[in-house]
């Protein structure tokens, strides 16, 4: 089985973070939300992975490579706008062939992974399976009427009346039946071609389309807010370890990972929370859910619930919370007291007065 990972939106609820990067490369826990994907995909077997990109690829593809270091082989497959899920298979169709594939969205959270619903479709093979999980409000997702087998009997996106509680998750297993159903559909009222609408072609020529429930959590990391939930659910799996240095005068409470080459000078970290290679913390408080990336600079800062991107600077900044400090960014008080949520972009240079 090969894998499709869909990586070439704009990220237009992400700004201004996707001003400057792909939004599939936000970090969660201090690792891009697109690798969490590949670990995952790789951890159902897949070897060989086609990702989409639009027109910020040479980003993704300087952080990814060819794939070697994360045990897969990438294939990179333009697409020159965003043009709708099912355009991303047409696209892919020399990179699939015949053979069965997994679609992921490059921003789709699932850490309890999807390694039984993949058993299931290996071991049926119906012309697609479906991802679902069920939501509070339906009217915000497609969603699926599926009988009592698990088969699917219709697809609505964005129902006033929602016909059940199953939301489709972003990640589909397709057969390579699904090529007939993508040339068969015509683009939709937004001018995209809909997997959406693929699907029910499918199901509306009696082709075995199924579902299955994905139990865990479950976030598209596609705004400020639900980048900071996704954070905050994988820091909470996370295992304390020490690789840096801390001195005696710190003191590491619950689960903190101190990456290699990192140092904690005179600070109390709380846990959950990791500080990335290279980084300095002196003189501050860092409060649980937090992630320190590679070679940032924190002094007599508090912080917690935020997410420091890599090679960040801050100083003399309290009561930071529910944040996110861009990539180069630098951030210093005027006056060291105040409570802020700040969301500052990549490079910028920010005074915060009390």
């Amino acid at each position: 089985m090969k894998a499709l990972v869909l990586s070439g939106g704009m990220g237009l609820r992400l700004r201004p973070f996707s001003h400057s990067m792909p939004k599939q490369l936000m970090p969660l826990a201090n690792k891009p939300v697109l690798l969490h994907v590949i670990e995952q995909l790789r951890g159902l077997g897949v070897r060989e992975i086609g990702v989409v990109v639009g027109e910020r690829s040479e980003k993704i593809s300087q952080y990814l490579g060819d794939g070697t270091e994360f045990g897969v082989r990438l294939t990179y497959i333009p697409q020159d706008a965003p043009r709708g899920l099912a355009h991303c298979v047409a696209i892919s169709r020399e990179f699939l062939g015949d053979d069965d594939f997994v679609m992921y969205l490059g921003d789709n959270l699932l850490p309890e992974g999807v390694d039984d619903i993949a058993a299931e479709f290996r071991a049926r093979r119906p012309a697609a399976q479906l991802v679902v999980h069920k939501v509070a409000d339906p009217r915000a997702f497609g969603v699926a009427e599926v009988d009592g087998t698990g088969r699917v009997l219709r697809l609505v996106e964005k129902p006033e009346q929602p016909v059940s509680d199953l939301a489709v998750v972003g990640v589909y297993f397709f057969t390579a039946a699904v090529h007939e159903a993508v040339a068969a559909v015509e683009s939709s009222a937004r001018g995209e071609l809909e997997i959406t609408d693929a699907i029910q072609w499918l199901v509306t020529q009696g082709a075995e389309v199924r579902a299955s429930t994905y139990h865990g959590y479950w976030k598209d990391a596609g705004q400020i807010d639900d980048v900071l939930a996704c954070n905050r659910e994988l820091l909470d799996r996370l295992e304390p370890s020490v690789d840096g240095e801390v001195d005696a005068h710190s003191e590491l409470i619950g689960a903190v990972v101190v990456e290699e080459g990192a140092r904690v000078v005179r600070s109390r970290i709380t846990g959950p929370a990791v500080v990335g290679a290279g980084a300095v913390v002196e003189g501050s408080s860092i409060g649980p859910h937090t992630s320190i990336g590679e070679g940032c600079r924190l002094l007599g800062v508090q912080v917690s619930d935020t997410i420091v991107l890599e090679r960040a600077s801050m100083r003399g900044v309290t009561s930071v919370r529910g944040s996110i400090i861009g990539r180069e960014a630098s951030v210093s008080a005027v006056e060291a007291d105040g409570s802020h949520r700040l969301i500052v972009g990549d490079h910028a240079r920010v005074e915060v007065a009390a």
